[in-house]
């Protein structure tokens, strides 16, 4: 039900998870997860590094963990109340968002997944969706131009949040990398660095 989750519940931490393969990580991501923590007032937003992103393996070549995981500590290092969370790649092969849920439940803490807009539509088919269910709301990001009614399915708690309005992907930047591109805009300085130094996407 939308908004069901709103409103604060005293005592207990509000974390925002976001899990992603962040293959890189860019503006987007970043200024997503702070109009949900902002919005839901949020404790800590933690970026939870896929290890095996199995709905995207089949698609495209993703990047090593460690290289991402890298790229995603660099970009959070100097920015207050977003931590990096390994439980995925420490756990190993598919990531599982209902497995990283269970994980991080817990008495005090209330859990908000974070999502775009053009994955709301899709969460029916997610791994042991009433897992995910049961333990989180969700908190959906609007994204410009996305596809997909951005609206979840009927049964999941869900809360919407507006959007920094800032369209970029992952797909894109990696492309124009590629290309030879600079990307200043679109990749904060740490994480440009970071690329640069691994020799990524080049």
């Amino acid at each position: 039900m939308e908004g069901s989750s709103a409103a604060a519940r005293p005592g207990l931490e509000r974390l925002g998870v976001f899990g992603g393969t962040f293959d890189p990580p860019h503006i987007g991501h970043l200024a997503a997860a702070e109009a949900a923590r902002w919005a839901l007032g949020l404790d800590t937003v933690y970026f939870v590094v896929a290890n095996r992103p199995w709905q995207k393996v089949v698609e495209q070549p993703v990047s090593p963990a460690a290289d991402r995981l890298a790229l995603v500590r660099a970009a959070v290092s100097n920015l207050d109340g977003f931590e990096v969370s390994t439980l995925e790649i420490d756990r190993g092969g598919d990531s599982s968002t209902a497995e990283t849920l269970t994980t991080l439940a817990g008495e005090a803490r209330e859990l908000f997944l974070i999502v775009g807009s053009d994955l709301a539509d899709s969460l029916d088919t997610w791994r042991r969706p009433e897992v995910i269910r049961s333990l989180a709301t969700v908190a959906v990001v609007a994204r410009l131009g996305a596809d997909g009614s951005g609206v979840p399915p009927p049964g999941w708690r869900w809360i919407p949040v507006e959007g920094p309005g800032i369209e970029v992907s992952s797909t894109h930047v990696r492309r124009w990398l590629s290309e030879g591109h600079p990307l200043g805009s679109v990749l904060s300085q740490p994480v440009a660095a970071e690329i640069e130094r691994r020799g990524l996407y080049r």
